[in-house]
């Protein structure tokens, strides 16, 4: 197109974004397709656009992340829990388990090997997408299809329910992200044609309440479908699973679960927490978009934790720090917000999620990605198979590290958390540009201006460093320039940003809670740093006890650890696996801080920071936490262990029970734990 051409179509698209609306091509190409395809008119333009799969790579701590997935748990699940993921699994064709934990693994099998470029996981995923193709009936409908007798260890019935099948849609998705198979378009075609017509007789909730409480999960996949075809049936559909939806935009609005213990279950609410935002696409209507912002207000009051999660173990509990909180919950919020930020560009959002990437999701599984925890406590000083204060307790294994305690439905589900954060660490932006908005160690391939490709590489050690550096490359070695805007987010923590283009501070628009836009000609090997200072703070939370906080981690007391493998009855073992870890300390925990030196004016006096020199290839471990804050507490005698957990007790008192004697405690990044105090009292 010539240069006039494109600035006029430019200028169009621009004025029309001020009115919501995106400028109109004929036919059935995209309504706006500059180097991503974006949403269709009438679907509101989104100011970010998710690459494709594999165009974003980890480095660092996050590539060792990743490497430690492909050799553990998630590499070998068809072997580690072959009864589920073996040739019997219902959506391989089989006659066992047909139900959303096969799906459940793909989830996060599939980015993990696209990303990773892994031949060998790339071949594990393939007869899976295969299988699904081949299963669809003239009428559209796909998958498993029979109910069979129970068996102990498998899910063999509810074949038809609508909702392991949208867990598949998301698979179906990603694979013609990664491999662009035109067969997924026709396939997913035929699929929602179905929907349409079934809907009405069997709704969301026809066979479990799960589709109709996960349905913006299948609402997000068809607006993706229609920003491809243009299918106007499309829009129809969306407007009916929206209604069959549980009504989330409501429930956060003006009815009072959130402050009511027991009321939803703690996944469907990280689920579901997006469908709001997901149909304010076509709504176009800001109080969907204005409900999640009150449920964040309303659950940091009641229900939340300082993780960026809240109490549900696996029914919601108001957030005292001896409850639980599922694996479940961490990884389903986190692809929550993932999309929620690509379609509103709220920094808010961004925030939420470095807040359980970086906390909660290191923390509930062990180093090697060889087990995990059904829930994990946020003051959690013993993980021991004892009874508990959880609603939903399965014979007292939910903290302890294995492969199927508590419930295996996290044993399944908890591969999506990193490969789907590395995914959604850059973006491509409305405006032709590349947009940073979570940091982490990484590059990004993406095509900018005139569809120029570059590639970003990202030197950090974020989230425990304060400095980002960004090199910019050209693939065509002919192409030495390009004109194009840098987005960066600036979080809400930070109050005083700097921002160097090769060495030289540059004047910027850059405040907290903002993005950042950095329009220029961007030249062959330039080099953009972004520092965001970090400062020690103090929130309160639970009964007013304090969190000390630096940057987007929170921290924790350091306690020793002692594992100790033990191993399940053998009636045990179809339930919860053959092994088990439980771990103890020998470390004092019942501290309380000094309300004196929690005020904003003393805490740079009562409270150090030291870095370490260098930063471990994986640093999430007790001995290689790359941050300790050194701070003087006392000892609380009299708080003990309750039911296995530490006991109950004020956590905000002016009464004097505490020892005479001041000690010097370490915290380090939350984490960086498995032991530890996270919400201390004051006292």
């Amino acid at each position: 197109m010539k240069k006039k051409n494109s600035r006029w179509i430019y200028i169009l698209f621009i004025a029309n974004l001020a009115f919501g609306q995106v400028f109109c091509q004929s036919g059935n190409a995209p309504l706006f397709n500059g180097n991503y395809i974006n949403n269709r008119y009438p679907l509101i333009t989104k100011p970010y656009i998710e690459l494709p799969i594999g165009a974003v790579k980890p480095s660092g701590w996050l590539e060792e992340q990743m490497h430690r997935m492909q050799t553990g748990m998630t590499g070998h699940l068809d072997q580690i829990y072959e009864k589920v993921m073996g040739p019997r699994n219902g959506w391989l064709g089989g006659d066992g388990d047909v139900w959303e934990r096969g799906p459940y693994w793909i989830d996060g099998l599939l980015p993990l090997a696209y990303i990773m470029n892994d031949r060998a996981l790339k071949d594990k995923v393939q007869p899976w997408i295969e299988w699904t193709l081949a299963s669809q009936k003239p009428d559209g409908y796909f998958g498993p299809d029979t109910d069979r007798t129970p068996e102990s260890g498998l899910q063999r019935n509810n074949a038809h329910d609508w909702w392991p099948k949208m867990v598949m849609l998301k698979v179906m998705q990603q694979y013609y992200s990664a491999t662009g198979d035109e067969r997924i378009i026709s396939f997913l075609t035929r699929y929602f044609r179905y929907q349409l017509k079934k809907l009405p007789e069997t709704p969301l909730g026809h066979w479990t309440f799960w589709g109709e409480q996960r349905g913006g999960d299948n609402l997000m996949i068809i607006y993706w479908l229609y920003n491809i075809t243009g299918d106007q049936f499309l829009l129809d559909l969306g407007k009916l699973i929206h209604e069959q939806t549980f009504a989330w935009t409501d429930v956060f609005l003006h009815q009072h679960h959130l402050s009511t213990q027991h009321s939803l279950h703690c996944v469907n609410l990280g689920q579901g927490f997006k469908e709001p935002v997901i149909y304010y696409q076509q709504s176009r209507d800001v109080k969907h978009l204005e409900s999640v912002k009150k449920a964040v207000r309303d659950m940091r009051h009641t229900i939340a934790f300082p993780m960026g999660l809240w109490g549900g173990d696996e029914l919601l509990r108001f957030g005292e720090p001896t409850q639980g909180s599922e694996l479940c919950t961490a990884v389903e919020m986190m692809f929550s917000l993932e999309s929620m930020m690509e379609i509103t560009g709220d920094v808010q959002w961004a925030d939420h999620l470095e807040r359980i990437a970086y906390n909660a999701l290191p923390t509930q599984t062990t180093d090697d990605f060889s087990a995990r925890q059904y829930y994990q406590q946020v003051n959690q000083v013993q993980i021991t198979r004892a009874l508990r204060n959880f609603s939903t307790p399965h014979e007292d294994t939910d903290i302890l590290f294995g492969e199927l305690n508590g419930y295996p439905c996290c044993t399944a589900n908890m591969h999506q958390g990193w490969p789907k954060l590395v995914q959604h660490l850059w973006f491509a932006t409305s405006d032709n540009g590349v947009g940073a908005l979570v940091y982490a160690p990484s590059s990004a391939t993406v095509k900018v201006a005139d569809g120029i490709p570059i590639t970003i590489s990202e030197e950090t050690a974020y989230p425990f460093d304060e400095s980002i550096r960004f090199t910019i490359s050209f693939a065509d070695r002919k192409q030495k320039k390009a004109f194009f805007p840098f987005h960066l987010r600036i979080p809400g923590w930070c109050t005083s940003p700097v921002v160097r283009l090769n060495g030289t501070a540059i004047d910027v628009d850059a405040h907290a809670g903002e993005i950042a836009h950095i329009s220029r000609e961007w030249k062959e090997g330039d080099v953009l740093t972004l520092e965001l200072p970090m400062q020690i703070s103090v929130s309160n939370w639970y009964g007013g006890s304090a969190v000390i906080e630096r940057g987007p981690l929170i921290y924790a007391l350091k306690m020793n650890e002692k594992w100790e493998k033990k191993t399940y009855a053998p009636s045990e073992g179809d339930r919860y696996g053959k092994w088990y870890f439980e771990v103890t300390s020998d470390s004092p925990w019942n501290y309380c801080l000094s309300g004196r030196n929690l005020r904003p004016e003393a805490i740079a006096q009562h409270f150090t920071v030291e870095k370490s020199t260098s930063i471990a290839p994986y640093p999430w471990t007790l001995q290689d936490a790359p941050i300790t804050i050194r701070t003087k507490a006392r000892r609380i005698l009299r708080w003990q262990i309750y039911n296995g957990s530490a006991g109950p007790i004020q956590y905000y008192s002016q009464q004097d029970d505490v020892t005479d004697s001041e000690e010097t405690v370490e915290l380090i990044p939350y984490g960086c734990t498995t032991l530890r105090i996270a919400e201390f009292p004051i006292r």
